[in-house]
């Protein structure tokens, strides 16, 4: 008689669950791949599929929250104009009145520049192809105008159609910043950070006594502009102590009156005292802060591109141009050098100086159409 004994093995049994399992999973994406097999599959073209309900929303709603941002832009731009004269103005005039005259020359001076280089930036066309005109230059056709499309000219999907050495599309401007605007846009970030920059140092000393120093201290009775003239004052020690001598008799029994004297209040303490200008305080800062840090980071990043004699599109395809070709294949045509890049951009030629068409508002428009490009091998004496 022959006895079997039988054994159990738990891992052979673990291994052919996880093989089922495994090949189970190999036929579901065998089955979907097929079904959905694309050569142009990709991780780009996932991510694009994804975000294609938020570019819809941009290409439809755009238009009309750019005149939102506007609004927005011009009402705290205003209120922190109106804040600095509320506020800066008594505070630098009890300091030093000639100081006080050569800051509201100087801030007059940028707040003219922001002003006039948004109002231009908004205002200004930023350049189109001419309509049905045959465009010698024309470099390919645009996919969504069927037109001729000139170099450096892209479609933008927010204006629904092409735009004259397109940068982007700017939301705070409700406009393409193109060729004939991107020095306004470009001008009114420089001048509006320096703007907050020269807010954040005159208004300094003023933010720390009020939101750090009073704030910390707190008023007290030689200093609290509600107790001024009062007869009696709370101390420190919860005392009431006199103001006020009223009466004080001599050995001969005459009385005798004096005065103690009043502490001088500050302008700083009496905006601490505000509750309204105290928070107007803090709203300048948030405001200041974040306008100098967000605005200043693009403004460096704008000042990259001009360097490079590149646009914010361009700097995109000529980043994957270097990766793919080396540094001796590929070189950007429109890159002049830092300096003749700078002087094409503020249109400094034709006798243009940097002190009346740079540091004073200028209208002067860019040379050239937009529709013809000059390259490295081309200087700027040779431009009309």
């Amino acid at each position: 008689m022959v006895v079997v004994q039988w054994r159990f093995h738990w891992r052979d049994l673990f291994r052919n669950i996880k093989g089922y399992i495994a090949w189970k999973v190999l036929q579901v994406a065998l089955t979907f791949y097929s079904l959905t097999y694309n050569i142009h599959m990709s991780q780009s073209y996932v991510v694009d599929c994804l975000l294609e309900p938020i570019f819809w929303f941009v290409d439809n709603f755009a238009g009309y929250l750019g005149k939102v941002f506007v609004f927005c832009v011009t009402f705290l731009t205003t209120a922190v104009v109106v804040i600095a004269y509320w506020l800066g103005l008594p505070y630098w005039w009890e300091r030093s009145p000639y100081m006080t005259v050569f800051l509201v020359l100087f801030g007059n001076w940028l707040l003219l520049n922001v002003a006039f280089h948004y109002y231009m930036g908004v205002t200004t066309s930023p350049g189109y192809p001419p309509d049905g005109a045959l465009i010698a230059e024309a470099a390919s056709i645009c996919k969504k105008c069927i037109s001729p499309k000139p170099p450096r000219t892209h479609h933008c999907s927010v204006c629904d159609r092409c735009v004259l050495c397109m940068d982007h599309h700017c939301p705070w401007l409700n406009n393409c910043v193109g060729y004939y605007n991107a020095r306004y846009f470009f001008l009114y970030m420089a001048y509006m950070v320096a703007g907050v920059t020269f807010i954040i140092m005159a208004g300094f000393d003023l933010g720390y006594q009020v939101l750090w120093v009073n704030d910390n201290g707190g008023i007290t009775h030689e200093n609290d502009p509600e107790l001024i003239g009062h007869p009696v004052r709370l101390n420190r020690s919860g005392v009431f102590v006199p103001v006020q001598v009223i009466a004080e008799y001599d050995a001969d029994h005459s009385p005798r009156v004096h005065d103690l004297p009043i502490p001088v209040i500050t302008e700083a303490q009496r905006i601490t005292a505000n509750p309204m200008k105290r928070k107007a305080v803090v709203f300048m800062t948030v405001m200041c802060l974040s306008v100098f840090f967000a605005l200043g980071t693009l403004t460096i990043l704008h000042a990259r591109n001009i360097s490079r004699g590149e646009t914010s599109i361009e700097s995109h395809i000529n980043a994957t141009l270097r990766k793919t070709h080396t540094k001796h294949q590929f070189r950007n045509p429109y890159n002049c050098g830092r300096i003749k890049n700078w002087k094409l951009f503020l249109g400094l030629t034709q006798g243009r100086t940097f002190l009346r068409h740079v540091l004073m508002p200028s209208p002067h428009p860019p040379n050239g159409t937009g529709l013809s490009w000059h390259t490295v091998n081309n200087a700027i004496e040779d431009w009309p």
